[in-house]
């Protein structure tokens, strides 16, 4: 028997990077996970990828309507929540002098409000005993240029694991977050050329203590810790930076 055969679980964001690798380690430990993302064309190919043992769902994770529709899936497919991974995410690098507020409300909607209602509609689902998991950033206690609206959401985002650690505490529901540093994941290539993308990883790769970038599987490492093993966190964040925002 698999480690966690049988737990259910939900992952927003779950089509690439860290939310992939979250996805494909649990499943590898016996869990029914189900993922979504935004894009047909990467849910088509994740649907294959992951397998017949995954749930593959188009959701856009700032809208209500579609956290409306999650819920609903979830009650069909799994009828209770062992696990809510609240992943889904997006960097926008704009300078402070340019930012518009559509990008900020934009920004705002899928870092902090979307994964506020997630929790929200999908807390009601969830076994007593099970946790949430959230990705900030170390964005939120670091700065750093053209990221302020992005950085707002994450430190949004820890603010809200420890109140929703209090109100869902009754129930023995565990609400953590998962803090990531650089992490070597498509999102670099979706940001920048293929040339700028190569460097921007190689100067980065060189501010870390670590002198290297972090691998997805490290935070999904992670994110199983909090969700599986850590039975007496609630209200936390752990690092996964490789030392940039500590030492």
């Amino acid at each position: 028997m698999a480690q966690y055969d049988g737990k259910r679980v939900a992952i927003t964001g779950g089509t690439s990077g860290i939310g992939l690798a979250t996805a494909k380690l649990l499943l590898g430990q016996g869990c029914r996970v189900m993922v979504t993302g935004r894009t047909k064309a990467t849910l088509d190919a994740v649907s294959v990828e992951l397998g017949g043992n995954a749930i593959v769902l188009e959701s856009d994770a700032a809208s209500l309507n579609d956290i409306d529709r999650l819920a609903d899936r979830v009650r069909a497919e799994f009828g209770v929540l062992d696990v809510l991974f609240v992943n889904a995410g997006e960097a926008r690098y704009v300078p402070f002098a340019g930012m518009t507020e559509a990008m900020y409300d934009e920004s705002l909607a899928i870092n902090a409000k979307g994964a506020y209602f997630t929790v929200q509609k999908l807390a009601p689902l969830m076994t007593d005993g099970s946790s949430v998991v959230l990705t900030t950033s170390i964005a939120n206690v670091k700065g750093a240029p053209t990221l302020s609206a992005y950085a707002a959401g994450k430190a949004a985002l820890r603010s809200m694991a420890r109140s929703l650690a209090c109100e869902l505490a009754p129930r023995g529901i565990r609400v953590n977050a998962v803090s990531p540093g650089p992490i070597d994941t498509p999102a670099f290539d979706k940001a920048w050329p293929k040339d700028v993308a190569e460097q921007t990883r190689l100067r980065t790769a060189e501010i870390v203590p670590m002198k290297r970038l972090g691998r997805p599987d490290e935070v999904a490492k992670a994110v199983a810790f909090l969700a599986f093993e850590a039975t007496f966190t609630t209200g936390a964040e752990l690092v996964v930076d490789g030392g940039l925002s500590q030492l």
